[in-house]
């Protein structure tokens, strides 16, 4: 127990340093601290006070656990209770200014994305509006802390250069109050919209794509697509032999066995025929598209998973090299173009070493992947892979000259297949044409990624200004030059996206065509793939259009159906079944054909052969309506406790 003389002690200590932590703390604190997501293990917990009392009480309390108070001004007992109260106020404290800085950086960011300059942080808290210099800057920067910056204003009414002085008060912030947020929206809404341009490419004489996955394809049974991957693990784990060598692979009574001693040829067959039935599935999807009109599809990167890794990495020659000629002969007898996009992290600007090594092999695997197709010699000029310019890191100059460099170091035949394309974030159109041209690089425009990151200066937001003459003609030039057939993206943003942000995100389908040439090859990125494709079909009466019908719902007539399941009679619960008399037995069951409750017999097992199988039966009904996914799959079967099912009670086959 703590003794009189230190109780006395700690009650006769001045208040003023818990006023003044507490006033301190309220100062610092943004308003929008209070609307912070809380847990129950903060200090901050809710109440039903005001936000304002809320915040103070709270100061007050941690300022007091530092004194060696509890929450109602008594004094904590002496050793380690008390050391334990000072812990946890400063860990509250320090959970408190994490919160407020994840804050203020969201809203930062926010308010970049909304074009609204935001001076830069030098102190623990949010700055301060920016001010000009006056008269008396020099004493001004002589008594506080000052920043310089490059920042703009968007609207054209300040603007700040290299010699201009960001005023720093830690008290203050800039964090977005709720009127200048729904200001910040309201702009946003005001937009013009993505497609202002009056002109359709109609009649249309172009190829529309889709990317990588089929979505009734993958859902078919067994599904076909060509985006099977794996773990890196699992090729780890698969070098070790299996526990039975002369049985096929099972996931619990028969997997490698990690006992028996590593072999990483066993490592590599495992990940290649995943790769290779990946392969194999192209056929069916170049079939598929031509049967509906599609002739130009994006191929998955992942079709051989892992082909590029440092460890794990394996060329696709010769063991790929049959399939993938098989798929290229198809698609040179169907007239169909194929194209790759490597991910975003291969970025040839990067400082990064590692990057640019990584990103320089993924080029050359996806080079040798197309080259492996053994297309002719128009498709296989047309057989690009499209790579974005990725980060800024800072110095788009300096970022620009790190390209070229590593650009110059890849093979030929990669710099033959290689394309460029504007992206949503940092690099425009007009970052990227003057590299383009000077490089000999073709550059794909999307009209999705321009409407979001574009340069004012030349352009506004819209497809109107970026179908200027001049422009396409510099644009379609960057692939006359290398004789290579000009593509194009198209997407749209989901409904009700304001924010940069938001609009990033491609809507499931897009309700119309940009203003390109009738002739474009134009893939369609868009969440539901092949039926995005449809949808334009259908809207715009293209080609094909009438040959793609209505899926009925869980219901697909072009897929191997087994012969029904055999149940056993049902049993009658209660006393002994009677045994039928001779004459009841010789006598046959009179049935009511007419009845209303007689069901028809289940059908026999159907068997359809390969090459129909998946390809949308007799009918062609391949296309869901918008929403309607779920009718790709059976549906499934619900049944709540305590109830019989209804097909089940009908029949009269419940065994109970």
């Amino acid at each position: 127990m703590p003794s009189r003389k230190s109780k006395a002690a700690a009650l006769d200590t001045p208040q003023s340093e818990s006023s003044t932590f507490s006033s301190t703390l309220d100062s610092s604190a943004p308003s929008s601290a209070r609307n912070l997501r809380r847990s129950g293990r903060n200090i901050l917990q809710p109440s039903s006070e005001k936000d304002g009392d809320h915040e103070k009480r709270s100061g007050e309390e941690l300022a007091g656990r530092m004194m060696g108070k509890d929450a109602n001004g008594h004094c904590l007992r002496e050793g380690k209770e008390q050391e334990e109260g000072v812990k946890m106020a400063i860990e509250g404290l320090a959970r408190m200014e994490r919160r407020l800085q994840r804050a203020t950086k969201r809203q930062k960011k926010q308010l970049e994305e909304d074009g609204i300059p935001v001076p830069s942080v030098v102190s623990r808290f949010p700055t301060a509006p920016y001010h000009h210099k006056s008269a008396n800057a020099e004493e001004r920067e002589a008594k506080e802390p000052v920043l310089k910056t490059h920042s703009k204003d968007v609207e054209g009414e300040a603007e700040i250069g290299v010699d201009d002085v960001v005023k720093m008060e830690p008290a203050a912030t800039n964090i977005i109050e709720p009127e200048d947020a729904q200001d910040a929206a309201e702009r946003g809404a005001a937009r013009p919209p993505a497609v202002n341009s009056s002109y359709l490419p109609l009649p249309w004489k172009g190829r529309l794509g889709y990317a990588c996955l089929n979505t009734y394809l993958r859902n078919a049974k067994p599904p076909i697509f060509s985006s099977r991957t794996c773990r890196m693990a699992s090729i780890v784990d698969h070098r070790h032999p299996l526990q039975f060598e002369d049985e096929p692979e099972h996931h619990l009574k028969n997997k490698p066995d990690k006992s028996k001693e590593p072999q990483d040829e066993l490592g590599h067959k495992f990940v290649q025929e995943l790769g290779l039935a990946n392969a194999r599935d192209i056929v069916k999807m170049l079939r598929w598209n031509e049967k509906y009109g599609i002739r130009f599809l994006r191929l998955s990167s992942e079709m051989f998973p892992f082909a590029s890794h440092p460890v794990h990495g394996y060329k696709l020659a010769p063991f790929a090299s049959e399939v993938l000629a098989e798929a290229g002969r198809v698609a040179a007898e169907l007239g169909h173009r194929l194209t790759t996009h490597p991910g975003q992290f291969t970025q040839l600007g990067s400082p990064r070493k590692e990057v640019v090594e990584s990103a320089i092999r993924d080029l050359e695997y996806h080079d040798e992947l197309l080259s492996l197709l053994k297309l002719p010699e128009q498709q296989n000029r047309d057989a690009v892979m499209i790579i974005h310019m990725g980060g800024q890191f800072g110095d788009k100059a300096a970022t620009l000259e790190r390209f070229k460099k590593n650009y110059a170091r890849l093979s030929q035949s990669c710099k033959n297949r290689l394309v460029l394309e504007n992206d949503d974030v940092g690099w425009t159109v007009h970052d990227l044409l003057p590299v383009c041209e000077e490089l000999n690089i073709p550059m794909v425009l999307d009209y999705h990624h321009h409407n979001i990151c574009f340069d004012p200066a030349h352009l506004r937001e819209g497809t109107l200004d970026i179908s200027d003459p001049k422009l396409q003609e510099r644009i379609a030039n960057t692939w006359k030059r290398k004789g290579i057939k000009q593509k194009m993206h198209y997407s749209e943003p989901c409904d009700g996206a304001v924010t940069p942000r938001d609009r990033r995100k491609h809507r499931p389908r897009v309700m119309t065509l940009p203003p390109c040439p009738p002739d474009m090859d134009l893939m369609i990125e868009a969440k539901d793939k092949e039926q995005a494709v449809f949808e334009l079909m259908r809207t715009f009466k293209l080609p094909g259009f009438e040959k793609i019908n209505d899926m009925v719902p869980y219901d697909r007539d072009d897929e191997n159906r087994p012969a029904p399941p055999v149940k056993a009679p049902k049993k009658k619960k209660g006393g002994k079944r009677k045994r039928a008399t001779d004459e009841e037995a010789a006598e046959p069951e009179e049935v009511d054909t007419a009845a209303d409750d007689v069901k028809d017999a289940p059908e026999g097992p159907k068997e359809v052969p390969e090459e129909e199988r998946a390809m949308g039966g007799p009918f062609n009904r391949v296309y869901w309506p918008l929403g309607c996914e779920e009718w790709l799959k059976p549906k499934k079967r619900e049944v709540k406790k305590g109830k019989v099912p209804e097909e089940v009670e009908d029949e009269g086959e419940f065994d109970g």
